[in-house]
């Protein structure tokens, strides 16, 4: 629901047409049955014509139509889950990736009866889980149809419909709109490479994200250069490849993705989010960490927590960093790579568990029982989906501690709240900063980033 309190904000903020707020609500005008981005162009409706969403997905329940011309469908990722439970949050955000899967092994992903999934969505948005998925399919395949040349049937797969009439039928009952309206005089093409835009929260601090990355970059598998990210994966035993330009005018990278299969492509596209992560709100970092007792000018502007391409590659970099320098890790990472990575037309990808399970890992220069722990790491990934794996599972692994476990937390999952608290270089700068990181809840992986930021610049200075 949104508060009085709310709705004289967001009237507000949809007159300053301010692209700070793109993303954290939407703007349904009655008398049209249209809902916008608050920084859509078009004339401004008056107040008294207007209703306010959290999300998109509510204003079409409602009946409202997506403007054709700022399409909502393309906005930064909403923060208006923050302050919900953790169980909602993390149930919205499957719903709006995960749009193939059933709504039963979502709820049992949640660890949830579907029943209780039911009770705990229908509360905080209004509607079903079934209905918000929906909703998010027809958002995603309308940005595929204004955005890409796929074709309709790729579009349907790639949204999550069972088949091309389905996709027709529901633009129909939501929209009113068929493929070709959406479409316009695009000729269409088979899902083997595709072009979007990826919109991103303001500020971006691009050169934080890239150099971060550059650094950590392995040979073949990851290239950065000055505006872009290029990256060689594997999805369903398939190589792919995407590379991401930044556009600072655009507010927002130009994504190029080459897949085997369109039930590929939203996948794809919701790790690229995760890993240059473009939906944070860096106005709640910043009151987070100004809390836990950094000053304002020690911030980094438009901070972001770039992410690994995957659970278990993540691990990989936490086993190998152990008690070492990054650029030692990359190293022992790029043999690693080298040695077991599969070969593409254009480089390589990451290696994949059974691979490295399989493995002496002589290639490696360290002590065994790191190569131990490592290959114990990919038989465990093996066994289980990496995402799913347990604290105590991972812990169990043998020579994983605490610190390798929040780091792949905080890189893989690129879960926000993880204090790397045993870090060395984070526990001395909190110590000389005097910084409370609890005060940085729920951000506090943010905090560990500044303080590695902060040590970084101390060293340049010296």
């Amino acid at each position: 629901m949104i508060s009085e309190m709310q709705s004289q904000q967001y009237a507000r903020a949809r007159l300053s047409r301010d692209q700070r707020f793109d993303g954290r609500f939407y703007v349904a005008v009655r008398t049209t049955g249209i809902f916008c981005r608050p920084i859509c162009p078009a004339r401004l409706p008056a107040e008294a014509n207007v209703t306010y969403y959290h999300y998109a997905q509510q204003a079409i329940e409602q009946g409202f139509r997506p403007c054709l011309r700022c399409r909502p469908d393309s906005a930064p990722g909403s923060f208006a889950w923050q302050g919900v439970n953790t169980t909602v949050q993390r149930a919205l955000k499957l719903l709006c990736n995960d749009l193939a899967t059933p709504v039963a092994t979502i709820a049992l992903r949640l660890g949830i009866s579907e029943r209780y999934l039911n009770k705990l969505v229908s509360s905080e948005v209004g509607l079903s889980p079934k209905r918000f998925q929906l909703h998010s399919r027809l958002l995603f395949a309308k940005r595929l149809l204004q955005q890409t040349t796929l074709s309709v049937t790729d579009v349907a797969v790639a949204a999550g419909f069972s088949s091309e009439r389905g996709l027709q039928s529901h633009l129909h009952k939501q929209f009113r709109l068929t493929p070709s309206q959406l479409r316009g005089h695009k000729s269409a093409n088979g899902a083997n490479e595709m072009q979007v835009f990826l919109a991103v929260k303001q500020p971006y601090n691009w050169p934080q994200v890239r150099d971060f990355l550059r650094v950590r970059a392995i040979d073949g598998v990851e290239k950065l250069s000055a505006n872009s990210y290029h990256r060689q994966f594997v999805t369903d035993n398939k190589p792919g490849e995407i590379e991401a330009i930044f556009d600072a005018e655009k507010g927002g990278f130009n994504v190029r993705l080459a897949v085997a299969h369109a039930a590929q492509i939203q996948p794809v596209l919701t790790t690229l989010h995760r890993v240059l992560d473009v939906d944070t709100d860096p106005q709640l970092v910043s009151e987070a960490l100004i809390s836990s007792g950094l000053s304002a000018v020690q911030l980094t502007p438009g901070l972001r927590l770039p992410g690994v391409w995957s659970v278990f590659e993540a691990g990989c970099r936490a086993i190998v960093g152990q008690q070492v320098s990054v650029s030692a890790a990359i190293g022992q990472l790029q043999r690693l790579t080298d040695g077991l990575g599969l070969p593409t037309q254009t480089g390589k990808v990451f290696p994949t568990p059974d691979v490295v399970a399989a493995d002496d890992l002589n290639m490696l220069k360290m002590p065994g029982v790191r190569k131990q722990a490592l290959r114990r790491f990919a038989q465990a990934c093996m066994t289980h989906d990496a995402t799913a794996l347990t604290d105590d599972a991972i812990l169990a692994i043998k020579g994983i501690g605490p610190w390798t476990l929040e780091y792949i937390k905080m890189r893989g999952h690129s879960d926000p709240d993880r204090f790397l608290s045993s870090d060395l270089i984070a526990k001395r700068q909190a110590s000389k900063l005097a910084i409370n990181a609890d005060m940085a809840a729920p951000w506090r992986s943010y905090l560990t980033l500044q303080l590695w930021v902060l040590a970084g610049q101390q060293q340049e200075d010296a």
